[in-house]
């Protein structure tokens, strides 16, 4: 538990993808820059697939310009924030989640 929310962590998109399918989450925070992978075509296939397609997902990312924020919500992403992320404003994002 973290912030009073159950949490799975995973490093790669490889393991983000599996780890969705099993733990079918309400929310996906998913970085851009990945060791195997970019976050985009990650984003894509959570959104393609069947079990994930209503997750929120959320972008985290270093990469901040305007362009970045229209790819990623090309990809899928719901929400697009900028690293370093104000704890706030991403709390506020999951408290919206939950309460829908």
């Amino acid at each position: 538990m973290l912030c009073g929310y159950e949490v799975a962590v995973t490093h790669t998109g490889r393991e983000g993808l599996e780890g969705a399918r099993k733990f079918r989450p309400d929310v996906v925070l998913c970085d851009i820059g990945l060791p195997d992978s970019d976050g985009y075509s990650v984003g894509s296939m959570l959104r393609q697939s069947g079990d994930e397609r209503c997750a929120r997902l959320i972008a985290l990312t270093a990469h901040g310009e305007p362009t970045d924020r229209c790819r990623a919500l090309a990809a899928g992403f719901d929400q697009h924030l900028v690293k370093p992320v104000d704890t706030k404003v991403l709390l506020l994002e999951l408290e919206t989640t939950t309460r829908s």
